[in-house]
């Protein structure tokens, strides 16, 4: 079937059912589960009116894993002690999982944090930042608690990080480059031979922070992470977070790899015992859990498709997206747009100051895409 002339029907039926249904992600697909609400946000505006879907902040739908949970419920008994020790097997399994000491892992209440550290770390009064804009702000804002210069690099005209627009804006004051890539809000990826190339333009006294929120979502075969880089760049740190395909932002964990030396710079801005023991065991058990980021990585692309092709039908123009969410052009400015989805109990991502025309919608289940793409319709049509 052409994607193009996919009929609702057909999009709500492709999805699993109608605006009444759940989604369970098995083996890479999305099924239909028992009919049941949209997610329900307690105390929420409007949660006493019609179900909430939340599609504004690049959640994964489905939460942890089945034996992530199992994990959590298993760390019952050491929730009444410091997790000092969980932290430590933490620091090993990541060490395991990307092939480096445990020495080069730091951890951080979500990447949010690790993000905090790097700017504590590297920046200061009279250094500088250089970014893209526009792209994911919490090093931007954490630049200013140290009263550091931030420089925003806009995107090129293909929504990408103009890696040499910003190897350009650095100088001997320059004490970080942030890369989010996948990019947030726009999608887009940085290939692994241009990020390298970026790398060696960098001065030895810059440090790059390679933000990989998105990273396990990525099917682009140019995408490459920038983990297998660390060797070769002193200057390196990488940022990884469960709060997205492992579906655990409420938990909040992320963690930072990079040289020994940067780790402890680093360490010296991190709140001590800065994760609990619940997010601790299940982040442990999700990472040695088989299959489990190929299947949802294979069920959040199919769902994107899925949208894609009703974006087609209604012509209207979007970015192709390596995430877990879309950047859709409506031509005209969103902030009013934004309200009328949140009045109607659908929470969608902010106005982008430098893509006000933009809106940015998460995957979220079948139900919940089904909802945001009749609601678009009805209340931004197309001409």
């Amino acid at each position: 079937m052409d994607a193009r002339v996919m009929s609702r029907r057909t999009f709500a039926g492709l999805l699993g059912v109608g605006v009444a249904g759940t989604l369970e992600w098995r083996g890479g697909a999305g099924v239909a589960a028992a009919p049941g609400p949209v997610r329900q946000i307690p105390g929420a505006p409007g949660a006493d009116r019609p179900p909430v879907a939340r599609l504004d902040s690049n959640e994964f739908a489905d939460g942890p894993s089945a034996r992530a949970r199992e994990a959590m419920f298993a760390a019952r008994d050491q929730f009444g002690r410091y997790p000092d020790l969980a932290e430590a097997h933490m620091r090993e399994a990541i060490a395991r999982h990307h092939g480096v000491a445990p020495a080069q892992v730091a951890l951080g209440c979500g990447s949010t944090e690790i993000l905090k550290m790097a700017a504590q770390a590297f920046l200061s009064p009279g250094r500088v930042l250089v970014a893209a804009e526009p792209t994911f702000e919490a090093v931007i804002s954490s630049s200013g608690l140290t009263q550091a210069e931030a420089i925003k690099v806009p995107l090129t005209p293909a929504h990408a990080h103009d890696l040499d627009k910003m190897a350009a804006a650095c100088s001997e004051r320059t004490g970080l480059v942030y890369v989010c890539n996948p990019n947030n809000p726009t999608g887009t990826i940085v290939t692994g031979e241009r990020l390298e190339a970026f790398l060696r333009r960098l001065p030895p006294w810059t440090m790059a922070v390679v933000d990989e929120a998105y990273a396990h979502f990525v099917v682009d075969a140019g995408y490459r992470t920038a983990m297998d880089l660390l060797p070769r760049f002193a200057n390196l740190v990488v940022v990884r977070t469960f709060s997205k395909i492992y579906g655990m932002a409420g938990l909040r964990l992320g963690y930072a790899v990079a040289s020994e030396p940067v780790v402890a710079a680093l360490q010296r801005h991190a709140v001590t015992s800065n994760a609990n023991c619940a997010v601790l065991e299940a982040a442990r058990t999700s990472l040695d859990e088989p299959g489990l980021v190929a299947d949802r990585r294979a069920a959040v692309a199919d769902a994107r498709r899925r949208l894609y092709a009703e974006l087609d039908r209604d012509r209207r123009p979007y970015i192709r997206s390596e995430t877990n969410f879309v950047m859709i052009r409506i031509g005209a400015d969103v902030g009013p747009l934004v309200q009328q989805f949140k009045e109607r109990g659908i929470w969608v991502g902010r106005r982008f100051p430098a893509m006000p025309d933009y809106l940015r919608v998460s995957i979220g289940t079948p139900a919940e895409m089904t909802l945001f793409v009749e609601t678009l319709r009805q209340l931004a049509p197309r001409a």
